[in-house]
């Protein structure tokens, strides 16, 4: 029975697939009793007894059964049964709510009748009904399937009143604990048993979990972020820039942003209190943001790291600073700012005393395009790459997680910056990443196609990895690999011009990618021999190498 789940192939029936049989396995974090190992040798016991052989094993492992879309293995196998391509008549599941506990038991009716079409039967082991379609079968059934999405509601009702408890009371309930703050696991009588990193989780319930000051320079930081706001008087969006530029990335590993910013000057932990019941979500449904008698705060959960002086006073300049109005008031604001200024951007709507931020108009209008073109003004940017900006920064952020992965494969020590873009082998070459944005020719449509770099301060010496738009800007032309010392300013090029930058050039990123794992074990080997770091070998300055 332990070995149920492993399907033996050479010990497969050789008459029809209505002696085959698929399990289907289900543990979420509700009881023991419901361990993938117990459901499988609870699923074994009854195939033995019913001459059955299990021939594929589909397994949702610590997922709810509120919804499938969270659950692969369930979908998968409703997609082999669908299609036809199943090679076995019978689907074995331990007990009703394995299959579900979907809050519309119409649902899990609807999931086991695709398999009833397709001929496959459904059974619920370890029930004390045969499904076989009779009336007290039907009756059963149902009043099961009522019972397991109750079971659900009772249950989170339950779990929710403790979790609002256990937070009056000034214990952290699983939420990310912020930047600067770090998570410890105390046991009953409050001393300290281990800190949680990231994914950890307790396990006793007796043990709780305490917020307390993280790193000394994440603590700084905060306060930093504090005294430029309050103090010097800079907005949410300059504080972000200083640090993105001091390469001081955020609790997620990324740049700061304005809403980032303002996020954590916003937040009550910086001076001991945790707050709880901001949002909800019942059961898997849509995000709710709750009123502010709705809250649960614990006072005096952590120690301070800002003064509350201090707090109340950047709450008082960000309220001064909300501005709640219309749409048509936004368009007729944005109108009279482009009328008194003669032309708009980002940096004069977000220093226009009266006038939203330039997220807020992203918000309600999609992008600053959309608003512009309502008050009927044409901006000169390039706007499809502004608006096409997400979609870019997730390839860079796939890129450098490929690169790095490689360089760590290799052996060689590494540290990365994502505030920077930038990646730092054995704390001497760096490799940054940059994207070649497709700008067309200036001046006649026969002229050629030119592209553009642009070049951030500081950069290590190294390579600059430029990845080229195609001419659609949705899609990658190629990959570029410079040195770091050519690029000293933003360099405009056309498909010609690019020999003179020394630049190396592939097809496909796996190839960019064994260059620059190479180019790094060999700037590696030659700073160990020598004790310091050369410069990087680069192509010759006549031609452009084609690799890949």
């Amino acid at each position: 029975m332990a070995n149920a789940l492993i399907v033996r192939r050479n010990q497969l029936p050789r008459s029809t697939k209505s002696f085959s049989a698929a399990q289907y396995v289900r543990m979420s974090t509700d009881h023991q009793r419901y361990s993938i190992q117990n459901q499988a040798a609870a699923i074994a016991t009854y195939a033995a007894s019913h001459n059955l052989t299990i021939v594929r094993t589909y397994a949702d492992e610590g997922e709810s059964g509120l919804r499938i879309k969270n659950r692969s293995a369930l979908i998968e196998l409703l997609e082999e049964v669908g299609s036809g391509r199943a090679d076995f008549g019978h689907i074995l599941v331990y007990d009703v709510s394995r299959w579900g506990r979907f809050q519309d038991i119409d649902e899990s009716a609807h999931y086991e009748f695709i398999c009833k079409q397709a001929g496959v039967k459904v059974v619920y082991c370890a029930e004390q009904f045969d499904n076989d379609g009779t009336l007290l079968s039907s009756i059963v059934k149902n009043l099961k399937r009522v019972m397991a999405a109750e079971y659900s509601r009772e249950l989170s009702v339950k779990v929710h009143a403790a979790q609002c408890r256990l937070s009056g009371l000034g214990f952290s309930q699983g939420a990310r604990p912020g930047y600067a703050l770090r998570r410890e696991l105390v046991d009953q009588h409050m001393l300290s048993k281990a800190w949680l990193m990231q994914g950890d989780r307790k396990y006793l319930q007796t043990d709780r979990v305490k917020l307390r000051p993280g790193a000394s320079d994440e603590v700084a930081v905060v306060r930093w972020i504090f005294r430029q706001f309050v103090v010097e008087k800079l907005r949410g969006v300059e504080i972000a820039r200083q640090l993105n530029r001091k390469g001081i990335p955020n609790q997620h590993a990324r740049p700061w942003t304005c809403r980032s910013i303002h996020r954590l000057l916003r937040n009550e932990k910086y001076i001991g209190n945790i707050v709880y019941n901001r949002l909800s979500r019942y059961l898997g449904q849509k995000v709710v943001k709750n009123p502010a008698h709705m809250w649960i705060r614990g006072e005096a959960a952590l120690e301070p790291i800002v003064e509350q002086g201090f707090f109340l006073r950047a709450q008082k300049i960000m309220e001064g600073r909300r501005v709640d109005v219309s749409e048509d008031e936004m368009l007729a604001r944005l109108r009279a700012t482009l009328i008194r200024r003669g032309r708009l951007s980002t940096s004069i709507i977000d220093k226009t005393v009266g006038l939203p931020s330039t997220p807020t108009y992203r918000t309600h209008f999609g992008n600053l395009r959309n608003a512009y073109r309502l008050i009927g003004y044409t901006t000169k940017r390039d706007c499809d790459y502004i608006d096409s900006g997400q979609h870019w920064a997730e390839v860079v952020a796939k890129l450098v997680q490929q690169v790095a992965a490689a360089i760590e494969r290799a052996g060689e020590h590494l540290n990365t910056n994502r505030a920077a873009d930038c990646l730092l082998v054995n704390g001497k070459v760096g490799i940054s990443f940059r994207v070649a944005r497709w700008y067309g020719s200036e001046k006649k449509a026969s002229h050629s196609p030119r592209w553009a770099i642009q070049r951030r301060k500081h950069l290590p010496p190294g390579w600059v990895v430029a990845i080229r738009q195609a001419e659609s800007k949705r899609t990658v032309l190629d990959y570029l690999l410079l040195p770091t010392t050519d690029l000293i300013k933003p360099i405009k090029f056309t498909e010609k011009g690019l020999s003179r930058y020394n630049a190396r050039r592939f097809q496909t990123a796996d190839a960019l990618v064994r260059s620059i794992v190479a180019l790094t074990a060999k700037a590696s080997r030659a700073s160990t021999k020598s004790g310091r770091p050369r410069k990087p070998r680069t192509a010759s300055r006549s031609t452009v190498s084609r690799n890949g």
